[in-house]
């Protein structure tokens, strides 16, 4: 995270009432708006992203409602169960682990329901590294039906490309932490106008903290509904500021190369990503161990002796891989420092290695950045 952005949490405190916060808030919501590439109202929700989603399912689900959803990974299930909690169905396209649904089985899917009253995607499956690459294909298939096109894009918005309006998405879905580069605790959401006229005629179900049409009535005149994190609003104002400095496409150009680094360096030492090649992200690197490699040991030694921190894998990959965030701020010294320690880990470990090769092929790749 930049200095910059942590800097400005040291702001004084101001009253959220007050029109110093009415112009911080609609300062950063026209921000979001100009990196989301939407013309769409912005919420601002003090919560984690798991919040975003969670407003996003029960303000459109109602009991009954068929949503078809992508599962390809741990948020894409927890999003099923979400549907399925606020008592609607969930009409399940899954892939295996580094894979994502193709777009043809999600079309006979819906083609067998047709009632679908909206579509929820994970854009970039954090668990396994996985990025569905189909959204124009989704939406065209969403409108088709006239259905909600919903996007979980919480790990990857400000990392890729994702033009919110031209894909024709209704709630687009990100958080403070990921790719924004700003500190955890903030869930930041796009509302299309139509997903707003729906809610107007038909009011979600008593819902309190999460009630969107309760966040556009205070939004009206600058405020939140309840009491914001300030001092991370602060600090999102000043990571937005930082990405339409750098230039958006600037910033996903680079997480794009970092990206090609990370996966060029590795496959020079022989590690296999999980992902498959069409489908595999630019901003969360998923890596197979070599055998006899332990996971706690290695990660354990990445931290305490390299002070790199990488993350383990869960769910069916616990254990068996490692993930690589490659996000924000990302750079070459980033990539030149976890790729060094990488290599110079599994050698100590007993996996022989280049770390020279490793480094010479993310070189190779880094140098588009100069």
């Amino acid at each position: 995270m930049p200095d910059r952005v942590m800097v400005a949490m040291l702001k004084p405190i101001i009253n959220h009432r007050s029109q110093a916060f009415t112009q911080l808030y609609n300062g950063i919501k026209e921000k979001c708006q100009k990196v989301f590439l939407t013309k769409s109202d912005i919420i601002v929700f003090t919560s984690s992203g798991s919040g975003g989603v969670e407003a996003a399912i029960t303000n459109i689900v109602r009991p009954g409602d068929k949503v078809l959803v992508t599962v390809f990974g741990e948020f894409g299930q927890r999003a099923a169960e979400q549907v399925e909690a606020a008592g609607g169905k969930a009409v399940v396209a899954e892939a295996p682990l580094g894979d994502a649904p193709r777009i043809d089985k999600i079309r006979s899917l819906a083609e067998d329901n047709k009632d679908i009253k909206a579509i929820f995607v994970v854009y970039n499956e954090t668990s396994t590294g996985v990025t569905f690459r189909w959204l124009k294909d989704l939406g065209k298939l969403a409108s088709d039906l006239g259905a909600f096109y919903i996007v979980d894009a919480i790990s990857i918005l400000g990392g890729d490309e994702l033009p919110v309006d031209e894909l024709g998405v209704d709630i687009c879905i990100a958080a403070s932490q990921k790719c924004l580069a700003a500190p955890p605790g903030l869930a930041i959401v796009s509302v299309s106008e139509r997903v707003k006229e729906y809610l107007e005629s038909n009011p979600p179900p008593p819902r309190h903290y999460f009630n969107m049409p309760r966040y556009f009535k205070y939004a009206e005149r600058g405020e939140t509904p309840f009491t914001p994190a300030l001092p991370l609003f602060y600090a999102l104002d000043e990571a937005l500021n930082m990405i339409l400095e750098e230039g958006l496409e600037n910033r996903i150009r680079r997480h794009k190369i970092c990206a090609e680094a990370f996966y060029r360096a590795f496959s020079a030492i022989n590690l296999k990503h999980t992902a498959k090649e069409d489908v595999r992200s630019n901003t969360v690197l998923t890596f197979k161990y070599p055998p006899a490699i332990e996971d706690g040991k290695f990660r354990k030694l990445l931290d305490e002796k390299f002070d790199v921190l990488v993350a383990g894998g869960f769910g069916d990959f616990k254990g068996k891989v490692f993930r690589i965030g490659c996000m924000g701020e990302v750079n070459t010294s980033h990539v030149l420092t976890t790729v060094t320690a990488v290599s110079a880990a599994l050698n100590q470990l007993g996996y022989q290695n280049s770390t020279a090769a490793a480094v010479d092929e993310a070189l190779k790749v880094l140098s588009q950045l100069n």
